[in-house]
Parts: C-alpha cells; sequence; structure tokens
C-alpha cells in the first residue's frame, strides 16, 4: 500500500484542520496514526469527541479511489513527509496535511510570492487596480497567488497570465469540483492547489479554510478593494497571524469598497499604487530575483524577431515619429489596411484584431471570438498594446487604435 493512500486517508475525513495538525503531531505521519491501537485518539488534545470517532473508523476505500482518481485527472499529491513541501507552508497554523497539485508547482520558498485580493463586488477601478498590480508584480519578477473568486481576485489573476509568469490559484474545493473558467488558462503557465482530494463533498468552510494556505505561501498580501465586513478582512487577518506583509491600495474616502483598505492603511499597512512599490520590500530578500525597471522587463517580454530594417539606428525625429502616443492621448489611425501588417503581426495578433469591435471588446468575447485561451489573448493583447495597435479600458475591455478594414 503506498503511503499517499494513508495521508490522503486523513486529509479526506470530514474533522479540521486543527484536529488533522494534531494527529500528526501526536504519530508523526498519517501511517503510523492510521495503523495505531484501537482508541489512540481519544482524549488528544486538539481532536473532539467526534472527530476521535471518525478516525476510528479508518477505512481506506474512500482514500484508494481518490488516488486513483488523482492519477487519472494529473494531480499530485505532494504531502508533509516531502521535501518539496513547502517549507513557509509547514510553519503555520494547522498545515493542510496534503496539497493537492495541478500543473507546475514552483520552489515557493525560494521565490518573492504576494497574494492579491479584494471584494468579488469590485468596482471598475477595483477590477482595474488588480489586473494592473498583479501585472507588474508578476514583470517585476513575483510570483501572484490567486483565490479565483470574481471581482478582484479573477482580475489579478487575469494580470499575472498576461505578464506570461503564471499564477497560482488556490481553491476551496477538490480540483474536480472546480467550475472556474480561467483555472484552465492558469495550468499552461502555473499551478492550481487544493487540500481536498477528488471525491470529497464541498463545505462553505473550505472558502475560510483556503485562506490561510494562500496567506501561508505567500510573502505578503496587497488587498485591492474591500469593504469594512467583508472575507477580505478575515484574509488578512489570518496573514497578519502568520507575520505576512500587508499591502493596502488607497481609495476614495466615501467608497464603501474602500473602507476596509482604508482601515487597513490607518491599522499599519503599506500604501502601495503599482507593483513596484511591493516588490521593493523584497528586493534584498530575493537578490537577482526582482527586476524594478519595466522598461527591461517589457524588452524581455517581446516574443518577435526584430527584422533588420526594425533594428536600425533611428534619428531621434524618426524614433518620436515611431513610438505610440501614451493611450490617454492615442487617436484611431485613420484607413488602414490590416493587410499591409501581415508582414509584422503573427496569425493569433491578426485574429485578435479582426475580434475587436470598432468601439471596444470584453476580454471574454475575444477570447470566444479567436477560440485562443485566455492566457494565450492577455499575452498577445499586450505585445499589441506595446506596439500601439489596441488600448485598454475600464472593465477588461480593449479598443482599437487603428481603422481595420474587415
Amino acid at each position: 500500500m503506498p503511503a499517499s493512500v494513508y495521508w490522503i486517508w486523513l486529509s479526506q475525513l470530514n474533522i479540521s484542520p486543527k484536529a488533522r495538525s494534531a494527529v500528526l503531531r501526536e504519530f508523526g505521519t498519517a501511517e503510523e496514526a492510521f495503523c495505531s491501537a484501537e482508541g489512540s485518539f481519544r482524549g488528544k488534545k486538539g481532536i473532539s469527541a467526534q472527530e476521535a470517532e471518525i478516525l476510528e473508523e479508518r477505512s481506506l476505500m474512500g482514500a484508494e479511489e481518490a488516488l486513483t482518481q488523482c492519477e487519472k485527472q494529473g494531480i499530485r499529491v505532494l504531502t508533509q513527509a516531502e521535501l518539496d513541501y513547502p517549507e513557509r507552508l509547514r510553519q503555520i497554523y494547522a498545515p493542510p496535511a496534503v496539497l493537492y497539485v495541478k500543473g507546475t508547482l514552483p520552489a515557493l520558498d525560494l521565490i518573492p510570492v504576494v497574494s492579491v485580493i479584494g471584494t468579488r463586488h469590485a468596482s471598475p477601478y477595483g477590477e482595474k487596480m488588480g489586473e494592473k498590480l498583479a501585472y507588474e508584480i508578476s514583470r517585476h519578477g513575483g510570483t501572484v497567488v490567486s483565490l479565483l473568486s470574481s471581482g478582484v481576485d479573477e482580475a489579478a489573476a487575469c494580470g499575472a497570465l498576461r505578464a506570461g509568469r503564471g499564477c497560482i490559484g488556490v481553491l476551496g474545493t477538490p480540483h474536480d469540483r472546480c467550475r472556474i473558467p480561467i483555472a484552465q488558462d492558469i495550468l499552461q503557465s502555473g499551478a492550481l492547489i487544493s487540500e481536498y482530494p477528488p471525491g470529497r463533498e464541498c463545505m462553505r468552510h473550505f472558502f475560510r479554510e483556503r485562506n490561510r494556505i494562500a496567506a501561508g505561501i505567500s510573502d505578503g498580501v496587497v488587498v485591492v478593494e474591500a469593504p469594512e465586513k467583508s472575507g477580505t478582512r478575515l484574509f488578512v487577518r489570518d496573514a497578519v497571524e502568520q507575520g505576512k506583509d500587508i499591502f493596502a491600495v488607497p481609495g476614495n474616502a466615501d467608497a464603501e469598497n474602500a473602507a476596509g483598505t482604508l482601515a487597513l492603511l490607518k491599522e499599519g499597512a503599506k500604501l502601495v499604487t503599482c507593483g513596484r512599490d511591493v516588490m521593493e520590500e523584497y528586493l534584498y530578500r530575493y537578490p537577482g530575483q526582482i527586476c524594478l525597471d519595466l522598461e527591461e522587463a517589457a524588452d524581455e517580454q517581446l516574443p518577435e524577431k526584430q527584422t533588420e530594417a526594425e533594428s536600425k539606428p533611428e534619428t531621434q525625429a524618426e524614433s518620436a515619429r515611431s513610438l505610440p502616443a501614451p493611450a490617454e492621448d492615442r487617436a484611431p489611425q485613420k484607413n488602414l489596411n490590416i493587410r499591409s501588417q501581415l508582414e509584422k503581426l503573427t496569425e493569433d495578433q491578426l485574429k485578435i484584431i479582426m475580434a475587436i469591435d470598432p468601439s471596444s471588446t470584453h476580454i471574454d468575447d475575444i477570447t470566444e471570438r479567436t477560440e485562443l485561451s485566455t492566457a494565450r489573448v492577455l499575452a498577445q493583447l499586450t505585445v499589441l498594446e506595446i506596439k500601439g495597435f489596441v488600448r485598454r479600458e475600464a472593465g477588461r475591455r480593449f479598443a482599437l487604435n487603428i481603422t481595420v478594414e474587415k
């Protein structure tokens, strides 16, 4: 019997994270706990009488089926007994006995990791800032953690994907119960983690419990927008208890969605308005991993090679004429036949341009029309934005800076 079966057994029981930690503290491993003498769980500190009875049932049937499903679904079972279980997570209160991982999980103890969170009912400003902060944090060398809820969390995941560096999504459900569209895009360059095995029945408290994991794998937490009483404030409380850095984005003093962030600023959170503000805090903790020059990072991000003509030196006047105007001042160019740009744009970029309406188009509609993944669309939109073909607007919409003959 593989040792992972015993860990899955412990993780799928309907007991609290505190009780699981008590079991491991008492017995060392899940296998030792399972094989302990009858009655071993009764009267132990941190384990209620009801939880002791659940533990005493000692059935591996569900665990064996869950292990089979993990193998079928490409889920890695990462237990506390393994060396690459994140050490920073191991140190929190009631760490998960098992992390169920899909995708590629980086070595979290060796890189700067930041959670970007906020209200589900985000304003256009909240969504814009969530995406902007996550994008910039990623471009500066950080790894973004998102809870993937609608609103700020989803916008942050999109920003991280747009930067092309991946994202870590922390689920409040087992993987097979996840119905979040962007989750599949995250798997292309990042990871999804859950502490619940496939087949586990979902409980409301799962979403509260995942906070300690997201905070636990992070160096700091950026709160973009949150009312005074919200789940975001509960997340921050967990992060503070774990000794994490807290950052907050200011909002309008009379806005309900800014009440929570303004309260955090009064309580000592660091005020930030961009990703650089956040990553400066970790510059010396992670030497060589953080680049504070976004222009340099942007050069590294461009996927296309310059042609010989493009690489020739320009005069100052020619260079000025070739640069796109700032987004807020940029007027659409007239009568540009898209065919004249075929040599400069990739097939994906052309698809994206043709999918954008003359007014503006939401990112979800662009993705649907092009039949490309969200991550791919976001990456190519970044290139098109840098080149001046498109501009970003509020509400995750994009507009053309050119007139296209369709």
